[in-house]
């Protein structure tokens, strides 16, 4: 694989990997081809020309209230949640420096269901209240796992083990408030928690597109050569003048932050933070937590999930957490088994 460094004004060095360009591009062409098939089909379907040119403006103005108020919504939605859970799983994965470090596992997607319910019984319910409780559930739960796994710094082995005690213990807390609840406030809640894109409005989509525009910058230019060098280890990383612990702070309160948000917009959608970031890596076949790929290949997963879960099971629609759960529990398996081949676990 051919690598062209440039050197900038003021010494910046960049890195041009073709394979990696081209494998986030083919995910990025595959997440829009998904997302304009899905805008189309339905009970009033339009052909993908028809959707290109409604979606620049040239459309009748039937179609224009269709696709800007009904369809367009939940494909950004899907775009947008898909994106954020995978650069969340790319982080906590390269923070931790362990293929298995994914919000499902570390317990912040449990802290924000947590979350979500407390607002769902207590709060009296409504999208607001779910949507906030949701977040507040995941930073809260965040701060817990830092604050019990810190010990003159976090590590990644320590963090691991406190989040899957902390995801147990939400677990049971989330069992005993579905049991708490109301009969129509447990469906709501049962049916928020499988992760749906059903009814998705742009009330959904644009918070988490406000907070992924500060969020992602952060990430992508501030914090991540100091990602990468604290793949190789703490010690390297200090000695090539990273700042680990704020890099550290820094990133794992805007993965908390996207898991949360992520969640509040669509539900706790499962393994897409988990398998995102590995099938990624898998196709750039680049070393380093290839962020952008990672988000690219989220957003064609979560599009191509709820177009599959809305279209191949006749007129029974299948909510998009059934359908990531069901591929990513099996590549889950599948990891399990590789990494106890290769010695690994």
């Amino acid at each position: 694989m051919s690598v062209i460094r440039t050197r900038a004004a003021g010494g910046l060095s960049v890195a041009f990997r073709p394979r990696a360009v081209a494998a986030g591009a083919a995910c990025l062409l595959v997440a829009l081809v998904a997302g304009v098939y899905a805008i189309g089909s339905g009970e009033y379907p339009m052909s993908p020309g028809d959707v290109v040119r409604t979606l620049t403006g040239q459309g009748n103005p039937y179609d224009l209230t269709v696709i800007n108020e009904l369809r367009l919504p939940r494909v950004v939605t899907a775009l947008l949640v898909g994106a954020a859970l995978a650069l969340g799983g790319a982080i906590f994965q390269a923070v931790v420096r362990n293929p298995l470090g994914s919000p499902d596992v570390l317990g912040f997607t449990n802290g924000a269901t947590t979350g979500a319910l407390v607002g769902l019984t207590v709060a009296g319910g409504g999208a607001t209240a779910l949507a906030g409780g949701a977040v507040i559930g995941g930073i809260v739960t965040g701060l817990l796992v830092y604050g019990l796994a810190w010990r003159q710094g976090v590590h990644g082995y320590r963090l691991v083990l406190v989040g899957i005690g902390m995801a147990a213990i939400l677990t049971g807390v989330n069992g005993y408030l579905l049991t708490r609840a109301q009969l129509t406030e447990a469906s709501e809640a049962v049916l928020w928690m499988t992760g749906s894109l059903n009814g998705r409005s742009w009330s959904n989509a644009v918070p988490l597109l406000a907070v992924m525009a500060v969020l992602v910058p952060v990430v992508l230019l501030g914090c991540a050569r100091g990602l990468r060098m604290m793949e190789m280890g703490d010690d390297a990383a200090y000695a090539l003048g990273v700042r680990v612990e704020r890099v550290r702070v820094t990133l794992l309160a805007s993965a908390v932050l996207l898991v949360s948000l992520a969640a509040a917009a669509a539900g706790p959608v499962a393994f897409v933070a988990l398998t995102a970031p590995q099938l990624a890596r898998r196709l750039t076949r680049a070393p380093g937590p290839n962020l952008l790929s990672s988000m690219c290949m989220g957003s064609a997963l979560l599009v191509a999930a709820d177009l599959a879960g809305q279209r191949l099971f006749g007129g029974h629609e299948l909510p998009v957490g059934v359908i990531t759960g069901v591929l990513g529990g099996g590549y889950l398996v599948w990891l399990l088994a590789t990494e106890r081949r290769a010695g690994r676990i």
